[in-house]
């Protein structure tokens, strides 16, 4: 059965008293089955964000006692920051990351809404997935008036809490709801003006701005504002004006691809009674949120951007729309920040962005490429940015793996007088090898002047990296399926149940020690295969490179298919044992073939060129 895991991010009102934060911080990793992944403070914006995850009871379970910790050390009748707050936990929202629905988050939230109600007095609105009406899904509808305007917001029929208590002066009120994963993002100007951020900032976001015509460059508030009137409905994106409302409405749908209506309820404008409303001008970005400040730490304006789902628009995206805007008046973007968590998926994407960009393979190590959305991006322009802390979802290995120890100590664990790591362990390694080679031929022949020639070299090596990464993994699988077999042994057989389940287990156990080297030799024949793509297509300095990759990968066929045959002399059930011998004959044949194949091209290329400069 598969995990279930959900991500928290609540928001804390305070970011400056670092003995306050750590009380929350501890709070939370005190409950059972809940792991703090992050806590990133900020001084100016008096808030701190902290990510933790768990199974959801114990999620669950840390979100309360961070609301209530929170309680305890944070007043906000004295709390003040750049950062929009409506209580001591300004909001929590639950993010599923595996095994779980949204719908299961959102019942996490009315659930935790309910609790904090009751048994802390603190009002709770929900939003986003777990909201009860539409006008309140956006969090920014939800906060408006802010804690300053709390007390009143209590009072008004239309704004009262999902989970109502008495106004709290010392504690707010607390947004709790579910939503996608959500990537805090800051981008850095090298100007200390809040107003060049604010202004970069309207450009961006979904709500976009009050619309101005006239002179509006190089900032864009210097121009004049425009109204719709009877007989004239302007676009603001555009110098195209209707004579009707219904006219630039669908001039925006058609020219621009946006709901003009939704973009004014967006900005709390009734499309219903839009003469003598100001003109609303759509901001560049779908799921983006964003407003410029000023950070004092830094000593420079940002553009903070909350990207609500990055896989419609991701943070490269908005960055480099955001240089070309900063450029447009005279500023320079000096980098960007990542505020709590970023998830691993996002960040490869923006590393391969850039690497494209630069006519650079893609077919690299991840590391390699999440360093290059690093560097690319500037995430160490104002604060450091740690790829192992700062990335969620990084695959990782167990520190105690073989494929984690030093080539010598590796080599030196094979060699002892036990039987694993063995012969199946060495070929998964020589796959692995192989398709490194590889992958890295293709990659040395790449950037030249033919762009088929490097399209087919950088889908070549991003198949290599994968099959390299999938045969690392099998170094230790089979070492491992191995020991599930000798554990089987070892159980009891005194009854002759213990027997039948003693002889089920080991039998059970020797299949998975077969479908480990037989997916060893399947891989290894792909990485095969593609040495031989590269020998082909890479340069002829590189040829014998391809060469040994080849043989490599031959050795990760062979060995795979004979730890497959060592094993099924002991399968009872014949009608697997008929159909592992077809495919290892198959795949021996294959195999074989190929690396005959890739050798006699191999050989005739290197007498060919020992021949030329004979002559």
């Amino acid at each position: 059965m598969s995990r279930k895991l959900v991500e928290c991010v609540p928001n804390i009102s305070e970011g400056r008293d670092a003995a306050k934060i750590k009380q929350v911080r501890d709070a939370i990793a005190a409950v059972s089955g809940v792991e703090v992944l992050d806590v990133d403070p900020g001084a100016d914006t008096n808030r701190t964000v902290i990510t933790f995850v768990g199974e959801p009871e114990a999620v669950l379970a840390g979100a309360f006692a961070c609301i209530a910790e929170a309680a305890k050390v944070i007043d906000m009748r004295q709390q003040h920051g750049a950062h929009p707050r409506m209580g001591a936990t300004d909001v929590v929202p639950f993010v599923p990351v595996e095994g779980v629905s949204m719908a299961d988050c959102a019942e996490l939230a009315r659930r935790l809404g309910d609790r904090v109600a009751r048994e802390l007095a603190i009002p709770v609105y929900l939003y986003e997935a777990a909201a009860a009406r539409p006008e309140r899904r956006n969090l920014a509808d939800v906060r408006r008036g802010e804690y300053e305007g709390l007390e009143r917001k209590l009072q008004d029929p239309l704004w009262l809490p999902d989970f109502p208590a008495r106004y709290n002066a010392g504690a707010g009120a607390t947004i709790i709801g579910a939503r996608e994963f959500l990537v805090a993002y800051n981008v850095t100007l090298n100007s200390s003006d809040k107003a060049h951020a604010t202004d970069i900032a309207f450009e961006l976001r979904e709500k976009g701005r009050v619309a101005r015509r006239g002179r509006v460059k190089p900032y864009y508030q210097a121009g004049e504002l425009i109204f719709y009137v009877e007989g004239s409905f302007p676009c603001g994106n555009c110098d195209f004006t209707g004579g009707s409302f219904q006219e630039t409405v669908d001039h925006c749908a058609q020219a621009h691809g946006y709901d003009l209506p939704a973009l004014m309820h967006l900005n709390d404008v009734d499309p219903a009674k839009a003469v003598g409303e100001k003109v609303r001008r759509r901001g560049l970005f779908s799921h983006c949120k964003a407003i410029g400040w000023y950070v004092d730490t830094y000593r420079r304006a940002q553009i903070s951007i909350n990207l609500t789902d990055y896989k419609q628009t991701a943070p490269h995206t908005v960055l480099e729309a955001a240089r070309g805007l900063a450029a447009e008046r005279g500023l320079v973007v000096t980098g960007s920040e990542v505020v709590g968590l970023v998830p691993y998926q996002c960040l490869l994407a923006s590393g391969k962005h850039y690497l494209r960009a630069m006519g650079k393979s893609t077919g690299i190590p991840t590391t390699d490429i999440l360093q290059s959305a690093v560097f690319s991006m500037g995430l160490g322009d104002v604060t450091t940015f740690d790829i192992d802390k700062k990335v969620l979802g990084l695959p990782t290995h167990d520190p105690k793996a073989l494929v984690a120890l030093p080539v010598h100590a590796f080599t030196d664990e094979v060699s002892r007088d036990t039987p694993a790591p063995g012969g199946g362990s060495i070929a998964a390694l020589a796959g692995s090898l192989g398709a490194a080679l590889a992958s890295m031929v293709a990659n040395l022949a790449q950037g030249g002047a033919d762009a088929d020639k490097d399209t087919k070299l950088i889908a070549l090596a991003e198949r290599a990296q994968l099959l390299k990464d999938r045969l690392m993994v099998a170094v230790d699988a089979d070492t491992n399926a191995f020991n599930a077999f000798m554990d089987a042994r070892r159980l009891p057989d005194s009854s002759p149940d213990q027997k039948a389940a003693r002889q089920a287990a080991m039998q059970a156990g020797l299949k998975v020690a077969i479908d480990v080297p037989l997916d060893t030799a399947k891989a290894s024949l792909a990485a095969l295969e593609l040495a031989g793509e590269a020998a082909q297509l890479g340069k002829v300095a590189s040829i014998t490179d391809a060469a040994v990759g080849a043989q490599m990968a031959y050795a990760g066929v062979r060995g795979g298919i004979w730890n497959v045959v060592i094993n099924l002399k002991d399968i009872t059930d014949s009608a697997y044992v008929a159909d592992m011998q077809t495919q290892c004959a198959d795949l021996l044949a294959k195999a074989s073939a190929k690396l005959s194949e890739i050798t006699a091209y191999v050989d005739k290329k290197l007498i060919d060129r020992l021949n030329n400069k004979k002559n």
